[in-house]
């Protein structure tokens, strides 16, 4: 039996509890988001090589537009209730989606904490067959999307395909370049080296590995201490959601998504709002600071001409401290609302 939300049952204003959340957050987790989180939908398709992709769903009656979520690398829709949270008690039904190799939809290899795809375009692939299948097909009057990070590079390149699959799309943090722990031509010699050893193509990249738990005063991702604990307990509560580092192959394929996104950036049309963490040590913010400047020199440019930085945020800005993170979301939810 399908359950829809109701738009009223659970409703906590979301804005006025944006920039106080963390005071209680432990009682919002284990009562209104928990009870939202358990009203949700979890469906599957067939995606590129007949790759299980999963994803999960919010939807009321009472709404007639859509925000499609679309995560970063290693991360599951499990991670996102909050924000699912929010975007719904904005007026918004949501859709959060696994990509392949992570969270709950099929993995590739046999080490199932290798981060690896086959082609980056496969992401791609995916991501429009779910379009297709939940937003086009239900006929929401108004469609959004907003992607992160490696999902920022997916959802980028689809909008390359489809400019007017969205009346608007924001991106925070997205990955048009990563940050390598060496100079870029060495980088890519080694990736090239490895590309013509299969066997060695396929294994963990330098300096990574299998998951592992990271103490917070160690990450990189936010200043959030309560978000930080909640989505690590996610990973370590169930294995199967757990992805290490990216295999050779996989850094190659983003390295390249990197450049197509360049070249491509002409093709989009899509209003585009463009969120960079300033204190971003796992993507290259003069990726995001290139790809705004190809958008105005096609006449298309971001929203402001260049990416709106997020003061002292690292890189998961919606996962970090109320004020990034309310700053950020009343920056989306604005930009939405100028795109009906």
């Amino acid at each position: 039996m399908v359950k829809h939300l109701s738009g009223k049952s659970l409703i906590e204003p979301g804005k006025p509890g944006w920039l106080t959340r963390e005071q209680s957050f432990a009682a919002f987790a284990t009562g209104p988001l928990l009870s939202f989180w358990q009203q949700r939908e979890e469906d599957e398709f067939a995606g590129v090589g007949n790759v299980p992709i999963r994803y999960a769903r919010f939807i009321s009656s009472q709404h007639d537009k859509v925000i499609l979520l679309c995560p970063g690398r290693i991360e599951s829709y499990v991670k996102y209730p909050e924000l699912a949270y929010d975007l719904f008690h904005c007026g918004y039904d949501v859709i959060v989606v696994d990509h392949r190799g992570q969270g709950r939809s099929g993995r590739l290899l046999q080490d199932s904490h290798r981060g690896h795809v086959a082609a980056f375009e496969d992401y791609v692939d995916d991501l429009e067959t779910l379009y297709l299948k939940e937003i086009v097909a239900r006929h929401y009057r108004h469609r959004y999307a907003l992607a992160h990070s490696m999902g920022g590079a997916i959802l980028t390149l689809m909008l390359a395909r489809q400019p007017a699959a969205f009346d608007a799309a924001a991106l925070t943090a997205p990955m048009f370049g990563i940050t390598l722990p060496m100079p870029q031509w060495m980088a890519h010699r080694i990736l090239d080296w490895t590309e013509k050893r299969p066997a060695v193509s396929e294994g963990y990249a330098i300096g990574t590995g299998k998951w592992r738990p990271r103490p917070f005063g160690l990450n990189h991702l936010t200043h959030s201490r309560e978000r930080y604990r909640r989505n690590l307990r996610f990973y370590a509560d169930d294995p199967g959601l757990r992805v290490g580092g990216p295999t050779y192959h996989w850094v190659r394929e983003g390295v390249m998504a990197g450049k197509m996104i360049l070249q491509q950036a002409s093709r989009i049309s899509t209003p585009l709002l463009l969120l960079q963490a300033e204190e971003d040590r796992v993507v290259d913010n003069k990726a995001q600071n290139l790809f705004c400047q190809a958008m105005v020199a096609a006449g298309q440019p971001c929203e402001g001409g260049a990416p709106r930085i997020i003061a002292g945020a690292r890189h998961e800005i919606l996962f970090e401290k109320d004020s990034m993170r309310a700053e950020a979301l009343e920056t989306i939810m604005a930009f939405f609302a100028r795109h009906p």
